[in-house]
């Protein structure tokens, strides 16, 4: 869903890292220019974790620029404002009967392209090459789609494990907007190298969703008190924990709700829904998504 502007995000919202601590506008490109565009691919909280997540193939997708007139090279990615953590799951807050979401997510435009971060345990590869006229099209194209869609949704439900199968929800976070951006370059005339590009989706296995009402409808003065107590006990076991023995107890209640009862609560697009859960009920897959193919004449290159 698009958003018509993006809000002021609460100060009850903090995030443990910075987000985009070194952005910066996106610079305007001579029309003659040569830009080099690159593939960014890295495990999720490499910085920290090294190849750890790397190894469940749970990883991060960025994009990268090398302007041949100056010789600057950029990184452009999207991200959680907040975390992943809190955009998968709300805070129940004293005092609100609403879960309480911290679930933004932005673009982040900085000069210069990490090349350790992104080749030691990741991907750093040309994928097309592109005209500053082209770049500039896509920039204005970037600020729209930043600020119409502005929150990150960590989950793809879909109906079976079949690549066929009824995709109910889709994911909005990196690797989106990468496909995004790759597909707005394409339809601009970007001619894309044929190489494998592979990413991650976790995806819930679901039967036909229930619409179940907005926070209003379910949390307000005439709201569903029963169904309101039923949401906000779902999500109590994902809290943030103190001690490693309130970690298991909450899982062991996650596993009985998910698994064993077959339910889960999904919140999108300012929505709650009732996921009736079905087997294999959860899976991180690293799949194939072909580049695009030019719409049109490129742009001089």
């Amino acid at each position: 869903r698009r958003f018509d502007y993006r809000p002021k995000t609460d100060p009850y919202c903090q995030a443990r890292y910075t987000f985009c601590p070194t952005g910066s506008a996106i610079p305007v490109m001579k029309e003659e220019d040569v830009i080099e565009v690159y593939r960014l691919q890295a495990p999720v909280w490499e910085f920290k974790y090294g190849d750890l997540l790397g190894h469940l193939k749970i990883m991060h997708d960025a994009v990268g620029f090398k302007s041949s007139l100056t010789g600057k090279n950029y990184t452009m990615e999207w991200y959680e404002l907040f975390q992943l953590g809190n955009c998968t799951f709300p805070h129940l807050r004293p005092g609100m009967d609403a879960p309480f979401w911290c679930n933004q997510g932005a673009a982040c435009f900085f000069e210069g392209i990490d090349d350790a971060h992104w080749k030691e345990n990741g991907t750093l590869v040309l994928v097309t090459t592109i005209s500053g006229t082209m770049f500039n099209e896509m920039a204005k194209w970037v600020k729209y789609d930043n600020e119409t869609g502005i929150y990150y949704e960590t989950w793809t439900v879909q109906a079976s494990p079949d690549k066929q199968s009824i995709v109910w929800f889709d994911s909005y976070e990196c690797s989106k907007f990468i496909l995004r951006t790759y597909q707005k370059l394409a339809d601009l005339g970007a001619v894309f190298k044929k190489i494998q590009t592979n990413y991650t989706s976790i995806i819930l296995f679901s039967g036909e969703p229930i619409y179940l009402g907005n926070e209003t409808s379910i949390f307000g003065p005439l709201g569903n008190k029963t169904l309101a107590a039923a949401i906000r006990d779902f999500y109590y076991p994902f809290k943030p924990h103190q001690t490693v023995g309130e970690f298991f107890v909450d899982m062991l209640k996650i596993i009985d709700r998910v698994i064993l009862n077959r339910q889960f609560y999904l919140f999108y697009n300012l929505e709650y829904w009732f996921l009736p859960m079905k087997f294999p009920y959860l899976k991180i897959i690293y799949e194939e998504v072909p580049l695009p193919i030019a719409s049109k004449t490129s742009f001089g290159v």
